[in-house]
């Protein structure tokens, strides 16, 4: 078993009062900590361009864009005043709305109070909104809060069941900066439609967070949703948590966001400092640059040992790997960089592939978080055998853990704060932001912008045209077997494998495709002809 010295321990630590890093084991025992110590302070560069992107920089050069999300939780280093004077008003108006429905002065069209919440969006205006709800539910929330995340209809009729009979008690929160998502898009149809059936006026019960002249904007506008909120092209949607993306449905469920805002802008703070030595996120990007040798050699798998940090590993998978994933570097060099991020939480990780990372493939490194209140109240700790607590048991499995990976060789590092609650979670946010535009520029990629992303989406919809085409085909002689290069070549191509897909999927509806009538392809046609 190795022994590591007390010293190299102190050295390759961080301890402020935000947050601990502890980057000791990633080395063996013997490492030079000076030597690591030298290294991680040639950050500087990095820390220095952080500061000037915080200014107003151009840090997007393929959309010549800002990166603005600092700024939501200070505005005033936002550089013009029109800049600052929408994140403050946006901030004003979703504390000013949260408290109109509370009180009931923004009621259901039935009367009464909403009591519940639906978000329909996807990735980064679903991924914030849930982790945070995961993370800091309590049963003192003014609301509960459900989610349409995808454009799967039996996740979308699972929803709605959970939701039943209290629809009409339901405020719907639509999410998507361009407008034109079509997974949101879906998502709203199908809401809107669950209204109607419900004898309800969608329109009366939902909230449009949306980019101005959108698609959605204009919906939202034309047929009098209750509110619209502001999206910006300044900040994406996976660092858009702390706009009207993430505060919105937190306020609304009664979550403290003033101490969210606080902890991140508290994070950011100690995460300016130009002195990589002195700075937090700087100490978290170099580690995953020597453990990942700079080139994604290695994933980053996430255990909280905390079952309110359970979807962390969800949010910081868009966040790093959407962020990090990037085939040419700022140069137009071909780089293929990226670190794949995994995870659950502890202890149930030791019951699941902790095997393999003991004795497995050597192809990972691993973030332990360690959360050293053991309750969120005054509740009295239960012994469980004389003298010990579940929670001496889980801390107890976490440094188990974290010795027997590093017995094994497999580098891990470990980062503890006190508590999770709002003021924790937002500086945890702030933290890994920031790490990842650190990391970054560190390897001379740009960070915020997400080509692959839209790739994905034109296939779709060219797969969503060809079907038009195939389901044309086949009404011409909708009672014949044709072979399927005949229907191939009837819809204009000779991707044959393309038209079997669509096919088999179309054979796999109780209703079949090709019995849908064009420019009504549900009963509720007057929803669908609601996003015309």
């Amino acid at each position: 078993m190795a022994t590591y010295p007390f010293a190299t321990f102190c050295a390759l630590n961080l301890d402020t009062d935000l947050v601990t890093l502890d980057l000791s084991r990633l080395y063996p025992p013997d490492v030079d900590a000076a030597a690591v110590r030298a290294r991680l302070a040639t950050w500087g560069p990095s820390c220095q361009f952080m500061r000037e992107l915080e200014a107003g920089a151009i840090a997007n050069p393929d959309e010549k864009r800002m990166v603005g999300h600092y700024w939501l939780r200070a505005s005033a280093l936002a550089p013009d005043s029109k800049l600052r004077d929408a994140i403050d008003s946006t901030l004003d108006r979703v504390q000013q709305f949260a408290a109109d429905v509370h009180r009931g002065k923004v009621a259901p069209q039935m009367g009464g109070t909403f009591d519940r919440i639906l978000v329909v969006g996807i990735g980064g205006s679903a991924l914030g909104p849930q982790f945070i709800a995961a993370a800091l539910t309590s049963p003192h929330d003014r609301m509960a809060v459900h989610f349409f995340d995808n454009t799967d209809p039996d996740g979308i009729d699972r929803t709605m069941d959970q939701i039943g009979a209290r629809l009409c008690t339901t405020l719907t929160l639509v999410i998507s900066k361009s407008g034109g998502t079509k997974e949101t898009r879906n998502g709203m149809i199908e809401a809107a439609a669950a209204y109607q059936r419900a004898g309800l006026d969608f329109a009366k019960h939902a909230v449009a967070v949306t980019g101005e002249g959108s698609e959605l904007d204009r919906v939202a506008k034309g047929r009098g949703f209750l509110a619209t909120f502001p999206m910006w092209d300044w900040v994406g949607g996976r660092t858009s948590v702390f706009s009207a993306v993430g505060l919105l449905p937190a306020a609304l469920q009664g979550l403290d966001i003033a101490q969210m805002l606080a902890g991140a802008t508290e994070m950011d703070a100690a995460t300016r400092a130009l002195d990589p030595l002195d700075n937090p996120a700087a100490w978290l990007a170099f580690a995953w640059h020597e453990a990942s040798g700079g080139v994604g050699a290695r994933d980053m798998v996430v255990l909280p040992y905390k079952d309110r940090l359970e979807l962390f590993s969800r949010y910081l998978q868009q966040l790093v790997m959407e962020s990090l994933g990037k085939q040419h570097d700022l140069q137009g060099n071909e780089v293929c960089q990226g670190i794949a991020v995994y995870g659950n939480k502890g202890s149930t990780d030791q019951h699941a592939y902790v095997q393999q990372l003991r004795d497995g493939v050597r192809n990972f490194f691993a973030t332990f978080i360690e959360v050293l209140q053991d309750r969120e109240d005054d509740r009295p700790d239960l012994q469980v055998e004389p003298g010990i607590t579940s929670g001496d048991y889980l801390s107890g499995f976490l440094q188990g853990t974290r010795k027997a990976l590093s017995d094994a060789g497999r580098p891990n590092l470990t980062l503890t704060v006190h508590d999770c609650g709002a003021h924790t979670i937002g500086a945890l946010i702030a933290l890994y932001e920031r790490a990842v535009g650190l990391y970054a520029h560190r390897v001379g990629i740009n960070a915020y912008h997400q080509p692959g992303v839209e790739a994905g989406k034109k296939a779709a919809q060219a797969v969503i045209d060809l079907q038009h085409q195939v389901v044309a085909a086949l009404r011409q002689q909708p009672d014949a077997e044709r072979p399927l290069a005949e229907i191939a070549a009837a819809a204009g191509t000779d991707d044959l494998e393309a038209v079997f897909w669509i096919l088999r999927h179309l054979a796999g509806q109780p209703h079949s495709g090709v019995d849908r009538v064009d420019g009504d392809p549900s009963p509720a046609g007057s929803v669908w002809e609601f996003v015309a």
